[in-house]
């Protein structure tokens, strides 16, 4: 039971505050939480709805539905004897925001044999932070399929580190499942000298077959621009219609809790929440915070998570020079997906 700052009781909401959180995630925990999120335990090839305009969506998931049969009905030793073989070990999906790809790798997630695993990019570097590189390779080389969400490089030391678990993974029989806004050779452009990490750039390259899937954004079909800023004389109404488990933040603090908070346990710490309120947005000016902002967003759209805000207007929450910058497709792919959650 909540009571807003009017009075007013409502007897189906829970209350909470998000830079209240602080969740701890063991590192055992770690592997096991790498499965699809909320939003995606059950989806599947058959779900998954392709534009007739767009015939690349249909090649796609036809060439993912091969892939895992392909894999899965492979014997003990037609695996033992493909590990180490040249060629490409995994399917690299290439596309715009919102065309599905992050609903074709949970299905073939799902259609696959497990164990296996799947998370964002990030997610696989926070594991190996965690466990450390040995560990981290070691767990994820037990795994049929692993697949990986936004697979982006944003510096050298992940460039390296990413190419080095890719190649050891598919030497040892594991399937690879990658999405990404960018092609594989690509990969670093303009967050850092890319040309000079061009053989470690390259070697993830040749792991993949590479399809691209065209398409208009899914999610804004019909929307232009994320729903308008509640004034803040009515957030505290609009609050308390709100059912479920609520987190009303001020923005401002809710930033500064999330240097507090490894982005590693944003998923555990927005975990249950029905809906998202936060009060005086602004336009975030500090690059640091805007991408730590990103990968919240990442996570609050995993679960659905409904956003309604006073203050500025969600689509003025990054700066036109990060907009313009180097991790421009992250920052898009965030719009897209505060559009979709505001207008809900």
């Amino acid at each position: 039971m909540a009571c807003n700052r009017l009075g007013r009781v409502n007897a189906e909401q829970t209350l909470v505050a998000l830079s209240d959180r602080s969740p701890q995630v063991a590192p055992d925990e770690l592997i096991a939480g790498l499965v699809p999120p909320p939003q995606f335990h059950d989806v599947s090839f058959a779900s998954y709805r392709t534009d007739d305009t767009e015939p690349s969506q249909a090649q796609a998931r036809n060439k993912l539905e091969e892939f895992v049969a392909s894999s899965t009905s492979k014997g003990f030793l037609d695996k033992l004897f493909s590990k180490g073989k040249d060629g490409p070990k995994g399917v690299y999906l290439d596309g715009g925001y919102g065309v599905g790809k992050t609903h074709l790798l949970a299905a073939a997630w799902h259609a696959n044999e497990k164990p296996a695993t799947f998370g964002t990019f990030v997610e696989y570097t926070n594991l190996v932070g965690a466990l450390g590189f040995i560990r981290a390779r070691d767990d994820l080389s037990q795994m049929k399929l692993v697949c990986v969400d936004e697979f982006e490089l944003d510096d050298p030391g992940d460039t390296v580190l990413m190419s080095r678990l890719m190649r050891e993974l598919t030497d040892a029989g594991v399937k690879i499942i990658a999405t990404s806004n960018t092609l594989p050779g690509s990969l670093g452009e303009g967050r850092f000298a890319a040309q000079d990490f061009l053989r470690e750039i390259q070697a993830l390259a040749d792991q993949f077959d590479i399809y691209r899937i065209e398409g208009k954004d899914y999610r804004h079909r019909g929307l232009s621009e994320p729903a308008e800023p509640v004034p803040a004389e009515n957030l505290d109404a609009v609050t308390a219609e709100l059912a479920g488990t609520v987190a009303r933040d001020d923005f401002p603090t809710l930033l500064s809790h999330l240097s507090t908070v490894h982005p590693s346990r944003y998923g555990r710490m927005v975990d249950g929440l029905d809906a998202a309120v936060w009060e005086d947005v602004k336009t975030i000016d500090n690059e640091g915070v805007a991408l730590r902002f990103v990968a919240l967003v990442d996570r609050l759209y995993d679960r659905n998570v409904t956003i309604i805000n006073s203050g500025q207007a969600l689509n003025q929450v990054f700066t036109e020079e990060s907009l313009a910058g180097g991790y421009r497709k992250k920052y898009m792919r965030s719009l897209s997906r505060l559009t979709a959650l505001s207008s809900q």
